[in-house]
């Protein structure tokens, strides 16, 4: 593997040993070359470290972007990797020339590279922005790193974290504090208690905090002394009047740059950082290899690395009183600045080691490589593209998406989504999947023509009982899909009611045309047959939503004590949907009251969707004499699952409420409000409280009874039920699998 590194040259501090030991530490497993853009102390230093590097500078932009094509394709390199602005920009349009792939690290927020300069703001910052967009590869050397490019529209599944990386076993060249205080003019005694920040003097990196908390230490601790290593003379002025300003100017001394980083981590005994925006620092790695104590700001991938109260303390960007407050307690003592000192070691030589920067770096080139290897034999982008119901904070709809995702992932780690969702922005965040808005027929027809399967997944999307809208745009998604040259799958459905003639000839004409049709009851498949349907494929499965495994106790136990719901008695869920008249909401109060007296049990209303289900809900607990609780946030789906599994009984209008409460084992009773929640019912043989015309609070309230004394009967009846609907939804899983990856 040949791979070219271009970056500006001119970089400093954590970027510059991120890229020199990186591409050093590569050069051992792989051919790889360092180009930097201006000559200077950056290319002096891979030189002498003995990295293949070069230096292109011609003074015209147009000269180096020729200069560098021409070693890009002389070298047959296979990847580019960039880093900043110039690098990123011609590392775009040779892309575009030469087809290579690029890969970009984003070493920091690049809204804030040039927040101190009006005019490199709104040319290189503007330019880099540009750029970035057009690279189609991205490293993040932190996790909130990976966090703002998913915010701001990149696709996830192209943003990989290689954290920064040092190496532990190399020889440090030892230095006293005499000869440090000597070589940079520190007028302080030997024996102070010395507390120290290593950052450019730059906007971003907030020195005037530092500063701020350092005057409040000195309140505590006399002894106490504050060096500031870094360059920038711009700043530096007017840092030492703030000094001045703050009566500290006696206690606080500027080295400007320390040449050996290395140095300054040996004479201080506390390590600072007040930055407001970070990837992740160097220094504190560097602090963190001679077991300092260390106080920062909680910035970039910094909370995975410390511990805050265990291996050191982070504060929030700007808190200086928080900031003094730690400054002080671990000036003043000598045994916890050690402690912390030494367990933040030990886990940064765990996690943040040169060796396994290396090879992250190195898997990510080989995930690339064959991503591009894949993409150039047919074209496509995307595997498997996902419509349904879903950026509509419904907790069911969420569900399958969530748990088809799931095991996916288990076939393959590797393959690439695409999700049509109704809040793009939401889905990418959550399932760290690629999402474009559902109605945007353009750009949604160009990227089926990129995609290899086309699932229209979950719920039940061909029926017309919502609206004759609702099913036709269902139908033109899948007949899109089929001319964009898509596989087409109808993935887990459920079919009907459709009424209107027109709709079910409709139905039949495009269903009959796409390849595989899935279906998650009985009677959708004999609602398939009564179309006249039987060209594809077909068989009956189950919904998805079986596979979901619930959050982690802990997260059920918080959501417990945050919406005030008792824990001294059994728990009874109601998940009721508003449809047609109001007349239903006083008989589920009546049945709920019912609970609460006869069988000392506590009512929990769970809504499936906001705010529709939510002010259903608190419509009937007002109707309500006995008291009862109301979930009032939006949780995940393992965690309503995690919630439903804590219930005795489950009492639901929403057929994912009755899911969840079948694959937790939990004894329930539906109430039909569509043909889907019946269907469901006879799947698992579990009672109906009847329709919602015709079903009487009383022989409800007797139903609920006979449940609640059989519960454990019920359980284990509930057992086989779901482990046959468990094998079923992954076969289909598989099902779908296999029809991608068939040639």
């Amino acid at each position: 593997m040949k791979v070219i590194h271009l970056i500006g040259g001119g970089d400093e501090g954590g970027a510059k040993s991120h890229v020199l030991q990186l591409v050093r530490e590569l050069g051992k497993h792989i051919d790889v070359t360092l180009v930097s853009y201006r000559k200077g102390k950056f290319h002096d230093d891979a030189v002498a470290m003995g990295i293949d590097a070069r230096v292109i500078r011609t003074g015209n932009i147009i000269l180096d972007l020729i200069k560098t094509l021409k070693l890009v394709r002389s070298g047959n390199y296979d990847i580019i990797h960039s880093h900043g602005a110039k690098a990123n920009m011609m590392a775009s349009i040779i892309k575009r020339i030469s087809g290579l792939p690029v890969v970009t690290t984003v070493h920091s927020d690049y809204r804030l590279d040039y927040m101190h300069s009006i005019l490199k703001r709104y040319s290189f910052g503007i330019v880099n922005s540009i750029a970035l967009r057009k690279i189609d590869y991205h490293i993040s050397v932190s996790e909130n790193f990976k966090e703002m490019l998913i915010d701001r529209g990149f696709n996830p599944q192209r943003i990989y974290s290689v954290y920064n990386g040092i190496s532990f076993d190399t020889e440090i060249q030892p230095v006293s504090r005499k000869e440090f205080f000597k070589q940079y003019n520190v007028p302080f005694s030997e024996d102070c208690t010395l507390i120290g920040i290593m950052a450019r003097l730059h906007p971003v990196k907030d020195h005037e905090t530092f500063l701020r908390a350092a005057a409040e230490v000195i309140k505590r601790n006399p002894n106490a002394r504050f060096l500031i290593a870094g360059p920038g003379d711009e700043l530096m002025t007017q840092l030492k009047q703030f000094a001045q300003k703050l009566g500290i100017s006696s206690y606080v001394h500027f080295t400007g740059m320390v040449n050996r980083p290395y140095d300054f981590f040996q004479v201080i005994d506390i390590n600072v950082l007040t930055s407001l925006s970070e990837s992740f620092p160097y220094v504190i790695l560097e602090g963190a290899r001679l077991s300092r104590a260390t106080v920062s700001t909680r910035v970039g991938g910094l909370g995975d690395l410390i511990d805050s109260g265990v291996n050191g303390y982070l504060v929030e960007p700007r808190d200086w009183k928080a900031l003094s407050e730690h400054l002080a307690e671990l000036s003043l003592d000598g045994e916890k600045r050690k402690k912390m000192g030494a367990l933040l070691r030990e886990k940064a030589e765990q996690r943040f080691s040169l060796k396994n920067m290396c090879s992250t770096q190195l898997s990510i080139y080989d995930t690339i490589l064959e991503t591009e290897k894949t993409v150039k034999r047919d074209g496509k982008k995307y595997d498997i593209a996902i419509l349904g119901y879903y950026g509509y904070k419904n907790s069911g709809d969420e569900a399958i998406l969530s748990s088809s995702l799931n095991e996916f992932r288990k076939l393959c780690p590797d393959l690439s989504f695409l999700v049509l969702s109704k809040n793009p922005l939401e889905t990418k965040k959550t399932y760290r999947v690629d999402s474009i808005y559902r109605f945007n027929i353009f750009r949604v027809r160009k990227a089926l023509k990129k995609t290899r399967l086309f699932l229209a997944g979950g719920g039940s999307l061909i029926q017309d009982s919502t609206s004759t809208r609702s099913i036709l745009f269902y139908l033109l998604m899948l007949k899109l899909a089929k001319k964009s040259g898509t596989k087409v799958m109808l993935f887990a459905n459920g079919i009907g009611p459709i009424k209107k003639p027109f709709n079910r000839r409709l139905a039949q004409a495009v269903l009959n045309d796409i390849h595989t049709i899935s279906l998650r009851d009985s009677r959708s498949f004999e609602e398939i047959k009564a179309l006249g349907i039987n060209k594809p494929w077909i068989y009956v499965t189950s919904d998805p939503a079986i596979l979901m495994e619930p959050a982690d106790e802990q997260q059920i136990d918080q959501l417990l004590k945050d919406e005030n719901i008792p824990c001294d008695k059994p728990l009874i869920g109601f998940s009721i949907r508003k449809w047609g008249n109001y007349r239903y909401y006083s008989q589920i109060a009546k049945i709920a009251d019912h609970c609460s007296r006869k069988l000392n049990a506590h009512p929990v209303f769970i809504p499936m969707q906001y705010p529709g289900d939510y002010d259903v809900s608190r419509a009937i607990m007002s109707l309500m004499e006995q008291p009862a609780s109301i979930i009032t946030k939006t949780y995940s789906p393992p965690v309503l699952l995690g919630l439903t599994s804590r219930l005795d009984l489950m009492v639901g209008m929403r057929l994912h409420s009755l899911i969840y409460a079948a694959s937790q084992c939990v004894p329930l009773v539906g109430l039909i409000y569509e043909p889907k929640v019946e269907a469901f019912l006879k799947e698992i043989d579990q009672p109906s409280a009847g329709t919602l015309d015709d079903f009487d609070e009383e022989n409800v309230c007797c139903l609920l009874e006979s449940i609640w004394k059989d519960k454990q009967k019920i359980k284990e009846q509930l057992l086989p039920a779901t482990h046959k609907l468990r094998i079923m939804a992954k076969s289909n899983i598989m099902a779908a699998y296999d029809i991608l990856s068939r040639k």
